[in-house]
């Protein structure tokens, strides 16, 4: 899946806006993890960098579990309505363990429209929906302005063909061989990036080396998907220095 972060931010400041039509936008917050001692990946450093956005992260543990964000939503509920800097919340999670914050919030007189993703019911705590001032989902027609699917590039498959007096001998294929397999998939993963990809990207190469984590894993898999193995230490240098090279001959074009 690839997500369009303007998108949803436009998408977002427009339901405000038609929920508290003379109220102004303090800011939107944007959850999401991280490993401990883990750069940002692309995706988050762009947002990071967003106008009208605050990022705040949890944490990824061992078992790719995103954890503390809840809390962190709870908190800034709470926080915001006693410092009396918000009257109204938009707040975009279906999660039972905010619903603590929603009650406190309201308390201190805030307004909570909740807002979720047809079928919304299906996807958010009953008792959550039930607390909430107001309840909204985004049908498939809003949600596909800001979530699409990614192209999934197909390995290519190889004929063989025997004459009837011969056995077909499968070759086995050197490191050197493979050289231009490992070339050619950095090729096919750069172009089926998106232009949003490419501007994360570059976000994440300002203070940051190497390919982003969220798609560093992937490029790997496929390449290794081509070879049919895993690579060596020195054929990943290799990949993600092509890879970088496909990105940049991208942008340049």
């Amino acid at each position: 899946m690839s997500l369009s972060a303007r998108s949803v931010i436009e998408e977002l400041k427009a339901f405000c806006s038609a929920k508290a039509p003379t109220g102004s936008l303090l800011r939107i917050y944007w959850y999401n993890g991280i490993r401990p001692g883990a750069a940002m990946s692309a995706d988050q450093t762009a947002i990071a960098d967003m106008d009208d956005i605050k990022l705040r992260l949890g944490f990824i543990n061992g078992q790719g579990q995103q954890k503390g964000v809840d809390s962190l939503i709870v908190t800034d509920l709470i926080e915001l309505a006693r410092q009396r800097a918000i009257s109204e919340v938009v707040l975009l999670s279906g999660d039972e363990d905010v619903r603590v914050g929603v009650q406190i919030a309201q308390n201190y007189g805030v307004r909570v429209h909740l807002l979720g993703i047809h079928p919304a019911r299906g996807s958010q705590s009953p008792t959550l929906r039930q607390e909430a001032d107001t309840t909204s989902e985004w049908d498939k027609l809003t949600v596909e302005k800001f979530l699409s699917l990614r192209s999934v590039h197909q390995p290519a498959m190889t004929a063989i063909a025997a004459s009837p007096a011969k056995a077909a001998v499968p070759a086995v294929e050197t490191a050197d061989d493979d050289s231009g397999l490992i070339t050619a998939a950095a090729c096919s993963f750069v172009a089926d990036l998106q232009e949003a990809d490419l501007q994360a990207i570059e976000i994440f190469w300002k203070d940051n080396r190497g390919v982003p984590p969220e798609f560093d894993g992937r490029l790997l898999a496929q390449t290794a998907e081509k070879i049919s193995r895993r690579l060596e230490k020195a054929e990943m240098r290799v990949l993600r220095s092509r890879f970088r090279e496909e990105v940049l001959k991208r942008r340049e074009g």
